[in-house]
């Protein structure tokens, strides 16, 4: 809420007066304001790196159970701080509460995708996306005045973090480990055959051990590599336009302009402090909503559609705040406008980035392409946090402007740029993409399976790409 931010602002005040002898300068407090809410973000990037090699050694069940030291440190470093006077364990603990952050959104999607059916396994990436929500609407109700959103309880808030990692840590040990990760990894595999049976709770599961099997001679594509390929070049440009929006659209600065709306009296007042978290409720709701569509819709139009309604919504916006002094109603126009923002988003852009950059690659491709979208995701994050401050000091209320411009320019650029991928194969959405790639794809994708394995030479034959010069480039994948 907003008064949990002033509270915490008022305590880089105390802290700065106390060991400076002097107030902090406007400048500094927004400077140091902004690297303490971007800096979770710089912690996110650092563990979505680390993910990987921690995956490959540890596993996934014992890479989230091992996360948790990063919550718990993360939790007493932040609710302590204000103990101590220092800011800078406030900061600390911002990095480090990142670094758990950045693990778990790479570590956890690993671990569901390897423990569904794939009839499950999409609706679970848009599970995963809810119950951030849900944590985020918690975090909401937790940080108003009544509870730890006033000057004397702000920092118990960030205690909190401790329970749903005891919670992890009660229940991950009884789950198995990844069976994908027992077979080909640790080569066990009676331990993978139990661990199937568990999750899909069935006993007979020769398929899923064959299927996982067939992976073992796959070799991983580097980010390099998957740069190089000509291939995927306007996949991969996809991706990192698509994931910047999503980042750069202005969502996480929505709740910014109940400042200005409160300044007009004191119901309204009442309204802002209670409507945020009533947004976050939403988001679950409208989650829901396209967990729905985007296998009736497609995933084109609800992007484009999400991002134009984003457009004419930060525009109204601007207007209603600019001009709220001159009519009653204009204020709650704002409101109306800040949870359509929402709205549209959640409908529209919330969750289908991830769902592209599983659909767009190989699987040999995906944990480069995934490594790619996780950089530039935690990047604009970085950059939002980082920047906006000083955007909206120096524009007011016409900042939601650069939000609009940037929705603009991602719509437009889908528009153009994006086919439909819903119901379609990789070999069918390479094809939609080979024309601008100015590449020819020639043949079947290669099966998994070993009965069904092509040798390398017959892969190589079938996987060539004709250039527009006429000449041949063999393993395009």
């Amino acid at each position: 809420s907003s008064g949990h931010r002033i509270s915490r602002k008022m305590f880089y005040n105390e802290s700065w007066e106390r060991r400076y002898g002097r107030v902090i300068d406007e400048g500094t407090l927004t400077l140091l304001w902004s690297i303490t809410v971007s800096i979770f973000s710089i912690g996110g990037l650092v563990g979505a790196i680390i993910t990987t090699p921690i995956v490959k050694f540890f596993g996934r069940k014992h890479t989230l159970l091992i996360n948790n030291v990063f919550a718990v440190m993360a939790a007493l470093l932040m609710a302590l701080c204000q103990l101590a006077g220092s800011f800078e364990m406030l900061l600390l603990g911002r990095i480090v509460m990142g670094i758990d952050a950045g693990v778990s959104l790479s570590a956890l999607p690993i671990y569901l995708s390897e423990i569904s059916p794939k009839e499950i396994r999409g609706a679970l990436g848009q599970v995963t996306a809810i119950f951030i929500c849900i944590g985020v609407f918690t975090a909401q109700v937790l940080g108003l005045p009544e509870i730890f959103g006033n000057e004397s309880r702000w920092p118990y808030l960030f205690g909190v973090i401790v329970v749903p990692s005891l919670i992890q840590v009660g229940i991950l040990p009884f789950l198995p480990e990844s069976p994908h990760y027992l077979l080909l990894e640790k080569n066990d595999k009676s331990g993978a055959e139990k661990a199937f049976q568990t999750f899909f709770g069935k006993d007979d599961v020769s398929h899923e051990l064959e299927e996982s099997e067939a992976q073992r001679n796959v070799k991983l594509v580097s980010v390099l590599q998957l740069l190089r390929n000509r291939s995927v070049r306007w996949q991969i440009i996809t991706v990192i336009i698509t994931m910047a929006c999503y980042q750069l659209c202005g969502l996480n600065a929505v709740s910014i302009p109940f400042q200005y709306v409160a300044c007009n009296g004191s119901c309204l007042l009442l309204i802002s402090i209670y409507i945020l978290p009533e947004a976050g409720n939403g988001k679950i709701l409208f989650l829901l909503i396209q967990g729905l569509a985007v296998e009736r819709l497609g995933r084109r139009p609800l992007l484009i559609g999400g991002f134009g309604l984003m457009v004419i919504f930060f525009a109204v916006l601007t207007v209603s705040l600019t001009f709220q002094n001159h009519a009653y109603w204009l204020p709650y126009l704002s409101i109306f406008c800040i949870l359509a923002i929402i709205a549209s988003f959640c409908i529209g852009p919330g969750g289908i980035p991830f769902v592209l950059t599983g659909e767009f690659f190989q699987p040999s491709q995906k944990p480069a392409a995934f490594m790619i979208a996780g950089t530039v995701n935690w990047v604009s994050n970085f950059s939002v946090g980082l920047l906006f401050p000083f955007i909206q000091a120096g524009l007011l209320t016409f900042c939601f402007l650069v939000f609009a411009v940037v929705c603009l320019a991602g719509a437009t650029y889908l528009f153009f740029v994006l086919p439909e991928t819903k119901n379609k194969t990789i070999n069918e959405i390479s094809q939609a993409f080979a024309k601008r790639n100015k590449v020819t794809l020639e043949g079947q994708e290669m099966s998994q399976f070993p009965s069904e394995r092509k040798s390398s030479e017959e892969q190589e034959h079938n996987f060539s790409s004709t250039l527009e010069n006429g000449e041949t480039k063999n393993n395009i994948l």
